[in-house]
């Protein structure tokens, strides 16, 4: 299985976003022959948002080694018998140099060449802070940068010269503002955004109170569980599900998302089938049947305790409504709920809850891994954000496990 890490491999924070695969290393030949093989040096160089070329010739430059590169066969190979620990030392010092801000350490920056008569200079323009800061020009590198500049990408294509970086960074390090991280359509805060907020916020917290040391168990207590039935209740009555995706501000209690709710927990017909089919005629009825939004309240008035199993059984509908990554991201957000406003005491089903959307092809790999990866305020509480998923650690590594199997 392969190992993940975070791209600033000083950062000792699970939660945080931007992660690459641990750089593996393939020692091939003898003599004069030896050569070291970067097996997965193209899902190293698309988590750093740079061509693989990049960080193969560093390598070559730091060690005063030959590189040889087979873009076409994902081979990139340094010359001489290297190990893998000091390949990934120097893997961390090309970070520091080509890739992380030198203002706010972010690692989500494009590289730019820019061109005054003779001169040139590489520039990182980082798409967090806004700042745009050189590198070292004396460095061997960028000679070779200069003459392989990233490709430019045209707005609405997607071109994958270096790959793609976690959270919607093309593979020459330009931003798609569709994917995650940019201001969404309606101008409401993207998970970006709600990360860089609870960052901050985490920043403020002592030693003491660091996820590896936070309670994780939900409080069942009579008194507890009444209040947050009592929340629920009245979630359901005003439709409090979060910000609607079209920015229609819909969270009275006659809005067409609260009626919805309303009916789906009044009319619970034995037949699934026929429940299912009603309820998709009912949001047609409201016109909200393609709205993102939907899909949370599904989640949260559809299932019951016996969620794990009735997942395949409304698998036709969800598959019928949920057609778009936006659609994926409210359905987690609707487990959220769930979990966090009825149902704490199934916190731990996690796992099962999301292999069961996974296995009826209703949440892609990247989402759900992107998904628990950062948590987000959008949809409940922080605290009841990381809770859910920490639970769905599991799912998320053996998911990875497979996609990895898969494409090997």
């Amino acid at each position: 299985m392969a190992k993940i890490v975070n791209i600033r491999r000083d950062v000792d924070d699970k939660f945080y976003r931007y992660r690459m695969p641990l750089l593996t290393t393939k020692i091939e030949g003898k003599g004069n022959g030896i050569k070291t093989v970067i097996p997965n040096m193209t899902d190293v160089a698309r988590a750093l948002s740079r061509p693989p070329t990049y960080p193969t010739k560093f390598f070559g430059c730091e060690l005063g080694a030959q590189t040889t590169f087979d873009e076409k066969n994902e081979r990139y190979i340094v010359n001489g018998a290297h190990q893998a620990d000091r390949l990934r030392e120097l893997l961390d010092t090309f970070i520091e140099k080509f890739v992380l801000c030198a203002s706010c350490k972010n690692p989500e920056t494009e590289l730019v060449i820019l061109k005054s008569g003779r001169q040139e200079d590489i520039i990182r323009d980082c798409k967090a802070c806004g700042e745009r800061t050189g590198v070292d020009m004396r460095h061997k590198l960028t000679t070779f940068i200069v003459k392989n500049p990233p490709v430019k990408i045209k707005k609405g294509k997607k071109k994958n010269t270096g790959g793609d970086a976690a959270d919607g960074v093309s593979g020459n390090g330009i931003q798609d503002p569709t994917e995650e991280g940019s201001p969404t359509p309606d101008g409401g805060e993207s998970d970006d955004e709600l990360s860089r907020k609870i960052k901050a916020e985490a920043a403020e917290l002592t030693t003491e109170t660091t996820l590896a040391k936070e309670d994780w168990s939900a409080d069942t207590s009579p008194e507890a569980v009444k209040q947050r039935v009592k929340a629920l209740e009245g979630s359901m009555a005003a439709a409090v599900l979060g910000g609607d995706d079209d920015g229609d501000d819909d969270e009275d209690a006659n809005s067409p998302y609260a009626v919805l709710g309303k009916w789906i927990e009044e009319n619970k017909e034995q037949d699934t089938t026929a429940r299912s089919i009603a309820i998709f005629k009912k949001a047609e009825e409201f016109g909200i049947e393609k709205k993102h939004k939907t899909i949370t309240v599904l989640v949260q008035t559809i299932f019951t305790a016996n969620i794990v199993a009735e997942i395949d059984q409304y698998a036709a509908l969800f598959t019928k409504m949920v057609t778009s990554e936006k659609h994926q991201k409210s359905l987690l957000g609707g487990v959220e709920r769930f979990l966090g406003f009825s149902h704490p005491d199934l916190v731990p089903a996690v796992p099962k809850i999301l292999m069961g959307f996974y296995q009826n092809d209703l949440i892609e790999e990247e989402v759900v891994k992107q998904w628990g990866t950062h948590v987000s305020k959008k949809y409940v509480d922080k605290d009841t954000s990381k809770k859910v998923r920490k639970a769905g650690e599991p799912f998320l590594k053996v998911s990875y496990f497979l996609i990895v199997q898969f494409l090997s």
